[in-house]
């Protein structure tokens, strides 16, 4: 990179991060005269040319809260879209506070809204865009309303686990991410969690060449084998009665032979490894541990020889 594109990418980038990529652009593109060859000029470009239209689309809708979703939806579109070009961080960490400032200028919008569960989801994405954007402390903030708002929540328990994680408190992370993934794992978004404890796992699955929402319901599986879902609670007998409960009704699911299996299978996992925990911790139930060990031996013995 020549001097003239470092000087040009440099005013050029304060736009992206103000979330103006035609500006942008506009700056950048003479600079292809005098350095053709340029791999950061190329990505910055690309950039610009993903978030134009939609910006622009921005000043077409009135509701703040579509306009946020727009951004997060366009975001995870993104992420794949810009990986096929040569990383160049400081333009992507640009676009990335331009979008999530705007994104959360519109959710911040909605705050006076009445307390309901539907003020609780704007909450959680506000602590999300918060937490995007490096800035913890207000994300946690957010990220904890939400969940009062509407307690026991996959979606809430991850993001607050990842910020948790992301601030070097993994304790308390594990606890929250095990709790999420157990509770409801397709209802969690793992495209906007960030920390290394959960990428670890995700990146690990993509390698394993699960994809999708498969990559959700394995990570609780996996979580566990790999050792990193290791810390546990006790459950109140009634959560404990319920997930029995739940095991009976998969069972009967996965009789019929037109099931889902790609989801039913690590959801009774998950839910066998879940059980054993309880039984574990109340001590003296070896007999029904037993039962359940083969209960995963019979329904995939891979896992089954990994987890015993």
């Amino acid at each position: 990179m020549n001097i003239q594109t470092e000087k040009g990418l440099k005013e050029a980038l304060v736009y992206l991060e103000t979330g103006n990529p035609e500006q942008t652009h506009r700056i950048i593109a003479p600079l292809f005269d005098s350095d053709l060859e340029s791999t950061e000029l190329l990505y910055t470009t690309q950039v610009c040319t993903f978030w134009s239209g939609t910006i622009r689309n921005l000043s077409t809708m009135e509701n703040p809260f579509e306009r946020g979703e727009l951004l997060l939806n366009e975001w995870k579109l993104f992420i794949p879209h810009i990986a096929k070009y040569k990383e160049y961080l400081p333009a992507f960490y640009a676009i990335q506070k331009g979008i999530f400032t705007l994104a959360l200028d519109n959710y911040l919008k909605l705050f006076d809204q009445p307390a309901s569960k539907f003020k609780a989801e704007i909450f959680r994405r506000a602590g999300m865009c918060y937490k995007k954007l490096g800035s913890f402390e207000n994300a946690s903030r957010c990220l904890t309303e939400a969940n009062t708002l509407n307690p026991g929540q996959a979606s809430i328990l991850a993001e607050l686990a990842d910020c948790f994680s992301l601030c070097g408190n993994d304790k308390n992370a594990k606890v929250m991410f095990r709790e999420a993934f157990f509770i409801d794992p397709e209802q969690i978004d793992i495209d906007f969690l960030d920390s290394g404890l959960i990428r670890s796992i995700i990146e690990k699955l993509s390698e394993k060449d699960y994809h999708g929402k498969q990559i959700n319901e394995w990570i609780p599986v996996y979580g566990v084998l790999w050792g990193i879902f290791n810390i546990k609670r006790v459950m109140t007998s009634q959560e404990i009665a319920k997930l029995k409960q739940d095991i009976y009704s998969m069972e009967m699911e996965h009789k019929n032979p037109s099931c889902d299996e790609d989801t039913l299978v690590p959801r009774l996992l998950k839910s066998y490894f879940w059980l054993i925990d309880q039984y574990v911790m109340s001590h003296n139930m070896d007999t029904q541990i037993n039962e359940i060990l083969l209960k995963i031996k019979i329904l995939d013995s891979n896992i089954y020889n990994l987890y015993s």
